[in-house]
């Protein structure tokens, strides 16, 4: 340490070559906390776009889980012939995703493309599953209208001009219904 203090008051230019290991280990170490920043910022919008049409699916089941809130129950349910079946409604998530994300279909999943041209990040593997509330379930918390969500989700690393291999993470959101009154 004292060898390093040393080197730095140092005025006769020894400490030159050291200045410039410290800044390029410093452009370095900051491009590598940038790509990770750019791959967080990347997961948590598509992560809230999942969100966002998650939800839309849960309120396209309004109309058939008003029912249920009207009997005290917050499953998705129809009258039928003095009785109630089960009526969900899975939605287009897919169809919401590529609207609010700019996906474009290409060989069986959705590419997201940035304006060069080059892959931005890809979702695939949609796994949506709808948990109805059992009919006359009371008001315990659990027993709610859930739309839990599953996508897969691949986002290409680069570092220093290398193609490196790519992020691959599942992405998982969930949204549900409870009734107000």
């Amino acid at each position: 340490m004292t060898r390093l203090r040393e080197i730095l008051r140092d005025r006769k230019g020894n400490g030159f070559p050291l200045d410039i290991a410290i800044t390029l280990a410093l452009v370095i170490i900051f491009c590598g906390i940038s790509e990770y920043i750019r791959l967080l910022i990347i997961a948590q919008g598509v992560r809230d776009a999942v969100q966002t049409a998650v939800i839309s699916t849960v309120n396209d089941n309004y109309d058939d889980v008003y029912h249920g809130v009207r009997e005290g129950y917050s499953g998705g349910y129809q009258p039928m012939a003095g009785d109630f079946e089960e009526s969900l409604d899975y939605g287009d998530i897919y169809g919401r995703l590529e609207e609010v994300l700019g996906l474009s279909y290409q060989g069986g999943t959705r590419v997201k493309f940035t304006e060069d041209g080059k892959t931005e990040f890809r979702v695939w593997g949609l796994d949506v599953d709808i948990e109805n509330a059992p009919l006359a379930g009371g008001d315990r918390a659990g027993n709610r209208f859930v739309a839990n969500c599953e996508i897969e989700l691949e986002v290409p690393v680069s570092f220093g001009g290398r193609l490196l291999p790519a992020m691959r993470i599942t992405v998982a959101t969930s949204a549900g219904y409870t009734p107000r009154f």
